[in-house]
């Protein structure tokens, strides 16, 4: 198996993005690349497909400067057999065409086998259904970002369709291809994506933050696990390092999981109960127990407990949490938080007086929207209604917890636009966790975060669970969430 090597410096004019030393990538291999978010796997992958701007940073390959790189044959040939599946995709779609005109765009337009293509990546839609989505012209909202994704994606293999037999070697970059698509639709993905492998043996680079990637593929497909390479980025004392990851590491942390012994079990009175019937922008949500059909039924939260509310990408699970928080006005809505009731008709301060950081907090799915970017990690917690969140020795305690490496001195006056998403979602997390609220809604909890701070993530949690809290999660990860909840305390939230 022969690989490539490449030793990559990224900077701008005042600060180091990317350092790293002997990154390799294994030719006619699949490549599973981990690593918390923003710690640089992006940034790699597209220097080393010739996708950057020599202008804006500056770039060094293997100590050549970035323009005499993309002057290379190797980089001409990833331009030209190659492809490379962007992590957002609304960037990279051309708004004035619909999304059947870019599918049949350029040298991908002849291609064969669109039609399986599509049936495969949209498993559960009909024909009728899908025309109608590849009629849409792409907008902020529509199609979904897991559909935009998706049509990413079925580029990917009408290119490698266009190949056939000469797609051997030639890199084919996924960059976090699943990140808003449930089990079922990512394991499907990825069963499309072995099984072209196996029969054209391209070099893939599979970028993703979702180690239950690792159970599908273990599983699944065995035979072709030596062709299957799985490492981590990580961050050593400001130098990227790439290690090996072994399967086992999750896999062995998974088996460990179990549904924590409850404070007090179902039969008792939930702390938290939202009615079917909330009507928000238009639209009517129940909740259910079953994902295929069921009775509408109301959402409880109970002491001690994990709540999860599954429901496809788009779908309103986050609008749900803020609705809860008092963040959005609902048109109807009957909910009641331990002896206070809430509805359509409640004032504003009350949400103000009674639930925001009392009763309830909430950890927001996007760090970078709910961080100040301007302040320091201190500034973040400054504003929380707690005594704890303003002394530097309990920010820096509560910090140890989540940051597996010894805290610099400096590290509450580093401003927060300049740490990696990962350690931007640590701290969205402890901003919930230090407060002493009766209910937590963690919206995608381990959103961008490598197993080690995953793995932290969850005994923070399960802390909270025998304090006799009650939490709501919204998240993609169902293998390893459904470990932990009780079926009774899954919900699934449906349009009506």
């Amino acid at each position: 198996m022969s690989e490539r090597t490449y030793n990559i410096r990224i900077s701008t004019e005042v600060r180091q993005l990317v350092a790293i030393h002997g990154f390799r990538l294994a030719e006619s291999s699949v490549n599973v690349l981990f690593g918390e978010s923003g710690i640089g796997k992006s940034l790699i992958a597209l220097t080393i497909s010739g996708l950057l701007d020599p202008n804006e940073l500056r770039v060094t390959v293997n100590g050549m400067p970035y323009k005499m790189y993309l002057a290379s044959r190797e980089v001409s040939e990833i331009r030209q057999r190659g492809f490379f599946v962007f992590q957002e995709p609304s960037s990279h779609l051309n708004p004035i065409m619909t999304l059947q005109q870019q599918l049949n765009e350029g040298h991908i337009a002849g291609a064969d086998g669109e039609e399986l293509i599509l049936r495969r990546l949209w498993k559960d839609n009909s024909s009728e259904q899908i025309e109608r989505i590849l009629e849409v012209r792409p907008k902020p909202y529509r199609p979904s970002g897991g559909e935009k994704q998706r049509v990413l994606a079925a580029m990917a293999f009408k290119k490698l369709a266009t190949l056939g037999k000469e797609s051997r070697g030639a890199l084919f970059v996924f960059d976090e291809p699943t990140g808003n698509l449930d089990d079922r639709l990512r394991n499907e993905f990825l069963d499309l994506l072995m099984e072209t492998f196996r029969r054209q043996r391209m070099s893939v680079l599979l970028i993703t933050h979702d180690y239950s990637m690792v159970s599908r593929l273990t599983k699944e497909h065995k035979d072709i696990g030596k062709d299957i390479l799985y490492r981590e980025l990580v961050l050593d004392h400001s130098q990227l390092r790439l290690r090996e990851f072994a399967p086992g590491e999750y896999l062995s942390w998974l088996a460990t999981t179990k549904k924590p012994s409850p404070v007090a079990d179902t039969r008792t009175e939930p702390i938290l109960r939202l009615d079917s019937g909330v009507q928000v922008f238009g639209r009517s949500f129940t909740f259910e127990h079953e994902r295929n059909g069921g009775n509408a039924i109301p959402m409880t939260i109970h002491k001690g407990r994990i709540t999860y509310l599954k429901a496809p990408s788009g779908t309103g699970k986050t609008t749900i949490l803020k609705l809860m928080m008092g963040l959005i006005g609902p048109e109807r809505m009957s909910m009641r938080i331990l002896d206070s009731r809430f509805s359509e008709q409640t004032p504003q301060r009350m949400w103000q007086n009674n639930v925001w950081g009392k009763a309830m907090s909430m950890t927001f799915q996007h760090a970078d929207e709910a961080l100040n970017q301007n302040s320091d990690v201190k500034g973040v917690f400054g504003g929380l209604p707690s005594q704890l969140a303003k002394k530097d020795e309990a920010i820096t305690r509560a910090l140890s917890r989540f940051f597996q490496d010894e805290i610099p001195e400096d590290f509450l006056h580093q401003p927060v636009k300049y740490l990696s998403g990962g350690q931007k979602q640590r701290l969205n997390l402890l901003r919930s966790l230090i407060l002493d609220t009766h209910i937590l809604l963690l919206d995608e909890p381990l959103n961008g975060l490598d197993l080690t701070s995953s793995v932290k993530v969850f005994s923070g949690i399960e802390e909270r669970l025998r304090e006799g809290k009650g939490v709501l999660i919204v998240s993609h990860n169902e293998e390893i969430f459904d470990s932990m909840v009780a079926p009774e305390d899954v919900f699934y939230l449906k349009i009506s």
